[in-house]
């Protein structure tokens, strides 16, 4: 058993099992009966996305090795907030009972939330697949 941490809206693998989408804002021009469908998400899971502020800032320029630090320090503050804990916990006891993915749609997943939230799942002891 283990997460997946996958590009939404990427073609799904055998086994990857419920698709939590980890993003802001869902998929624009997409009808939200067609998130699943067109492989994007099953449960949409904003809990753990970096907030506006945090997301303002990351498009407002491109990353540079300084940006991505800054970047990177404000999203690891904001999921050391009880509530984020929380989600981090139960998603860490899920990865040891049944397989699951989770993602946001940025292209370079080393310069993505997603990347990060891989980190913070593992630091909170939770079974996670190695990338493709």
């Amino acid at each position: 058993m283990a997460i997946r941490v996958v590009r939404l809206g990427t073609p799904r693998a055998a086994g990857e099992g419920l698709r939590l989408g980890t993003v802001r804002r869902p998929p624009r021009g997409v009808r939200k009966e067609d998130y699943a469908r067109r492989d994007y998400f099953d449960l949409w899971l904003p809990d753990l996305a970096p907030s506006a502020e945090l997301v303002k800032y990351a498009v407002s320029q491109p990353f540079t090795p300084e940006r991505w630090t800054t970047f990177a320090k404000g999203y690891r503050r904001e999921m050391r907030e009880p509530s984020a804990q929380r989600l981090l916990a139960l998603l860490a006891g899920l990865s040891h009972q049944t397989d699951f993915s989770l993602g946001c749609y940025c292209e370079n997943p080393d310069r993505c939330h997603r990347s990060l939230l891989r980190e913070l799942l593992v630091e909170s002891g939770a079974e996670v697949a190695d990338s493709p």
